[in-house]
């Protein structure tokens, strides 16, 4: 808990002190990237950079709804590639193919969607190719 500020002590001389003594335990040292550049140094000044930050910490897409759903698509053949059983791969194609499905029955706004279903078993079979062991 911090204390209070004595009476008749300024105000930066408090935080200073407090500053150093915290320094002086350590209590940065265990902060996220102590030590590492700030990643922002070289950048352009952004009113906004925090609320950017915000968003891209919890995973908020601006993109429209079409776009959106072609970059969940290339994910999903991402995803299929990197699984490690033929269920996985399956399970991944039939929610992204549910989703397609859903978006060509009733278009999203924005650009065109240019997008077809997967097909499931000539993706199963790509998949097997990559490597024999997986046959």
């Amino acid at each position: 808990m911090t204390e209070r500020k004595p009476p008749g002590v300024s105000f930066e001389s408090f935080v200073d002190r407090q500053i150093g003594e915290a320094a002086a335990r350590g209590d940065f040292e265990k902060l996220p990237g102590y030590g590492k550049p700030l990643a922002s140094l070289d950048a352009p000044y952004d009113e906004l950079w925090w609320i950017k930050g915000k968003l891209h910490r919890e995973g908020f897409s601006a993109l429209p709804p079409a776009l959106a759903l072609r970059k969940e698509a290339e994910d999903a053949r991402e995803a299929v590639r990197a699984a490690r059983s033929e269920r996985r791969v399956r399970e991944v194609l039939a929610e992204i193919n549910d989703k397609i499905r859903a978006a060509l029955r009733m278009p999203p706004p924005g650009p065109p969607l240019n997008l077809t279903e997967f097909d499931v078993e000539h993706e199963v079979a790509a998949w097997r190719a990559c490597a024999p062991d997986r046959a």
